[in-house]
């Protein structure tokens, strides 16, 4: 079975559709796939649930999509760098289901892991635990969530073989082993291609098994999120 595609858009051909649900790895601007993030405004495609952890920023990553009104609902943790994110949610046209970042890790690992629901100690008390079940643990309190499992995922690693054996890199690796555990169908982008056995099978982040198809972005731009220079005096 050949994994790999010559381009972001033939990866995500007769994939993606309207109103599905659709997990994208990355912390913050880190590790992201910007290629099929690119592929996926161009195709057009809305009415799309996003599961990220934050929302990009506008102009790139999934603010991209926000700026084309192709989401409709985004599952995050931290959004705090969109300023059209806020707009869209403050006027009422995109719905928002906050998450704590690690509940959202937890929820797409475990939605990877076939697990359906888990207790956390996380949010209880707070909004967050609204309507949901909580049950008590020696004596402490814990509210039930249930795991994510996304129609498709899109995730960013450094280096893939051609079965789809992957490594991430450094802060890249947030988020995106979990999103590509959880996605029914996972297209990852990678910046180095190589034959089969060539990786340690030590060294593998995320099995082969979950990994349906490639694509090759040899130079990504790798934007940088909030960039401080210092000055001399």
């Amino acid at each position: 079975m050949n994994k790999v595609y010559p381009d972001a858009a033939s990866a995500l051909a007769g994939i993606v559709q309207d109103g599905q649900t659709i997990a994208v790895g990355g912390f913050g601007l880190c590790g992201i796939p910007e290629a099929l993030i690119g592929a996926l405004r161009d195709s057009g495609v809305t009415g799309l649930t996003a599961i990220s952890n934050n929302a990009g920023v506008d102009g790139f990553g999934l603010g991209q999509l926000l700026t084309t009104r192709q989401i409709k609902k985004m599952i995050a943790s931290y959004v705090g760098e969109n300023k059209e994110f806020a707009r869209q949610y403050l006027a009422g046209e995109l719905e928002l289901e906050f998450t704590p970042q690690g509940t959202l890790a937890e929820k797409l690992r475990a939605g990877g892991a076939g697990i359906p629901a888990f207790f956390t100690k996380t949010g209880v008390g707070t909004i967050v635990a609204d309507g949901k079940e909580i049950r008590e643990f020696d004596g402490e309190q814990y509210v039930m969530e249930h795991s994510l499992v996304a129609d498709v995922a899109l995730v960013k690693a450094y280096m893939a073989d051609r079965a789809g054996n992957l490594v991430y890199r450094k802060t890249a690796r947030n988020f995106n082993p979990n999103v590509a555990m959880a996605g029914k169908i996972t297209i990852v982008e990678v910046e180095k291609l190589v034959e089969v056995g060539e990786i340690d099978p030590d060294q593998v982040h995320t099995p082969s098994i979950f990994v349906h198809r490639i694509v090759v972005n040899a130079n990504p731009e790798k934007r940088i999120e909030q960039r401080t220079v210092r000055t001399e005096a």
